[in-house]
């Protein structure tokens, strides 16, 4: 449990659950607090301000924080005394002292944080209902109170998504903590396609919700500017400031004016202020009190009320003698504005993208638990494995559970297994020496045969000068001739006895068993000379060439087991001949060259049909051949169990139908 330290206090999980929502809910706050009344298109002159205050009796930031410290309480007071009660009173008091047990405590951990996430997209609701008593929605629900609703529920489900994801990983610890070997999650279990759907939906219906909303209110202001100007410009261009009109033709004037919609209206206010509305339909109180008070301010522009989409334009005129104002009330209405919806879409997939990453990373986590168990059983022989711990109630947590029944007739089998497949590697081994059988005859036979003809060579020049000794016609320079011949015939025994010799070193190597190693430096050109001798013979026969080509200076150096690198290069040299089944005149490239991370790159490339797709998976992890009855499927597996092993390499592959197989050998440089 965690407990007060000298240096301070550690936050128990539950607290760093409640911390954390404050925290992000905070954050979402500070970057809307700035941005709502902009989206939302509130009057210019009327936020934060005496006219607010007169109006509603809260400023914008008064209610802003209010709304804020309602959603806050109610979740805080909510987690610390429903939902994490049972959890705040384990952590405190521990395992002996809290009056609930290991198995409520776990099943509490695995729901919580649904329970949790879910309330958060409920509890907004409820505080917003209240919210719509305040003034600053104090008009008709059906616009600016619903506006305002949507864009703090699309807020806080963003919020609700983030916590959620944290609270999952901030419990992880405890679920590990309280693990007992054959733990089971709880019977009752979700889905984890069901959670990631509940963790989706909402998110992105919000942010739907959100772009609508930002869209819309951006296009009632682009169009709120195209009314008002236009409307500006007729009346400027009908009404002069000083004219007669009785009420009646100052209306027929108005009604003649060409108005964009059905929909706009004019409307007269005479020096009594007595008004007159072409529809019929009041001037509300705020449209009122903002014309008289502000709208000079802003040429003459009028809004109905705080991000409700109806505003108009006034102009004041002398009508004999007397103070008049005349106007145009104009609803405004927009279709499209795919450039806002557009980008706000783009930032929205990106918190999204984040968001699903984060959690994905989570479930991977859990993951990879269960892959280190069984990476487990692939490096240990027949040591105890470690229980993997359930921390979570879904497919994964049975996945666990599964996997830790397994283990136990994992260990007794894992034993015969590695005898079995230290028979298969003798088998294979004893196979590759087999093929070399018939290298080594055609290799050694021809130098033999050369050394034999060199022989009768000397023998004839041995005579001839033997008979030449007591003859007065053989002169000093027949006797430097006849020597010459010799010398000429030594030297080839010579070169034929260093080849055979190379010949017996490379198979010599070839022949000692896979296991045994002998680490030394070698360089490349060794390397190349070896691979050399004892593909010849099996290349000759298949009518294929191999096209090499060295990238890198032939004095490279490599440390390692030689013997082993040239059988691993040997064994890809024939899959690539066997992947022309028979066809002849084609062609291997090998090509060796360094990378840009200080690698030696052994590539060799066919231009065969490519591997199967049951085949590319299985390729390094399992024991599967292409060649049928022919094959074990240990040459791939040892080999690569050989670059790993004894070189701290690695092998890839590209494969492509049609088109051939690479398979590229990575090497660390010996410095």
């Amino acid at each position: 449990m965690q407990k007060k330290s000298k240096k301070g206090f550690h936050l128990y999980a539950y607290q760093k659950v409640i911390l954390s929502y404050v925290i992000t809910l905070s954050i979402c706050a500070w970057v809307l607090y700035p941005l709502m009344h902009r989206i939302l298109n509130y009057p210019p002159g009327t936020v934060d301000t005496q006219f607010q205050i007169e109006y509603g009796g809260l400023s914008y930031t008064a209610q802003f924080v209010s709304l804020y410290i309602v959603v806050v309480s109610l979740f805080v007071i909510y987690q610390r005394f429903f939902l994490f009660k049972k959890i705040a009173n384990w952590e405190q008091k521990g395992t002996h002292g809290s009056k609930y047990s290991v198995e409520e405590i776990r099943k509490t951990l695995l729901v919580a944080p649904t329970k949790f996430y879910l309330l958060q997209i409920i509890i907004p609701f409820i505080a917003i209902t209240i919210g719509l008593g305040m003034p600053i929605v104090k008009h008709e629900l059906e616009s600016s109170g619903i506006t305002v609703a949507i864009l703090w529920v699309s807020i806080l489900t963003f919020n609700a998504t983030i916590s959620y994801v944290f609270s999952k990983n901030l419990f992880k610890p405890i679920l590990i903590s309280t693990f007992k070997e054959n733990r089971l999650p709880i019977k009752k279990h979700s889905k984890l396609s069901n959670d990631m759907i509940l963790l989706l939906l909402p998110l992105l219906v919000a942010g739907l919700f959100f772009t609508v909303i930002v869209s819309y209110c951006r296009l009632v202001n682009v169009r709120g500017n195209d009314f008002y100007e236009y409307y500006k410009n007729e009346l400027n261009y009908n009404f002069g400031d000083n004219t007669y009109y009785t009420d009646d033709e100052l209306m027929d004037k108005l009604s003649d004016l060409e108005y964009i919609d059905s929909t706009h209206s004019y409307f007269i206010i005479d020096s009594d202020k007595n008004i007159i509305t072409s529809d019929g339909v009041p001037l509300t109180d705020f449209f009122q009190k903002y014309m008289y008070e502000l709208s000079d301010q802003y040429g003459g522009r009028v809004y109905e009320h705080y991000a409700v989409n109806t505003q108009g334009y006034i102009k004041h005129i002398s009508n004999n003698g007397e103070d008049y104002i005349i106007g145009v009330r104009f609803p405004i209405s927009g279709e499209d504005a795919l450039v806002y919806i557009i980008t706000t879409f783009v930032v929205l997939f990106g918190i999204i993208s984040f968001l699903v990453w984060y959690y994905s990373s989570s479930l991977s986590s859990q993951i990879k638990i269960i892959v280190n168990g069984l990476n487990d059983i692939n490096t240990k022989n027949n040591e105890e494995f470690k229980k993997i711990p359930v921390i979570s109630n879904d497919e994964l947590g049975e996945l666990t559970v599964a996997f830790n029944k397994i283990q136990d007739l994992t260990e007794k089998n894992i034993s015969q297994i590695h005898d079995n497949q230290q028979i298969l590697m003798e088998r294979e081994r004893l196979a590759s020496l087999g093929q070399l059988v018939g290298g080594i005859a055609h290799n050694l036979k021809t130098p033999i045969m050369s050394i034999s003809g060199a022989a009768e060579g000397l023998t004839d020049l041995i005579k001839e000068y033997d008979s030449s000794i007591d003859d007065p016609e053989v002169n000093s320079q027949d006797h430097h001739e006849i020597a010459h011949d010799m010398s000429v015939w030594v030297d080839k025994i010579k070169e034929y006895s260093e080849y055979m010799s190379d010949v017996i070193s490379a198979v010599k190597g070839q022949a000692v068993v896979m296991s045994e190693t002998d680490d030394v430096d070698f360089d490349v050109e060794e390397l190349v000379k070896r691979i050399d001798i004892l593909m010849k013979h099996e290349l000759k026969n298949a009518l294929v060439y191999l096209n090499i080509s060295l990238q890198v200076p032939e004095y490279t150096k490599l440390k390692g087991d030689i013997n082993s690198l040239v059988q691993v290069i040997n064994n890809m040299i024939s899959n690539s001949i066997q992947a022309y089944d028979g066809k002849p005149n084609q062609n291997i490239d090998l090509i060796i060259y360094q990378d840009d991370i200080n690698h030696l790159v052994i590539s060799i490339k066919d231009y065969g049909p490519g591997l199967p797709d049951k085949v590319k998976d299985k390729l390094f992890t399992e024991m599967i051949t292409t060649k049928g009855k022919n094959g074990t499927g240990l040459g791939l597996y040892m080999s690569y169990s050989t670059i790993r092993g004894h070189f701290g390499g690695d092998i890839t592959f590209e494969t492509k139908k049609g088109k051939g197989t690479t398979f590229n050998i990575l090497l660390p440089i010996s410095k």
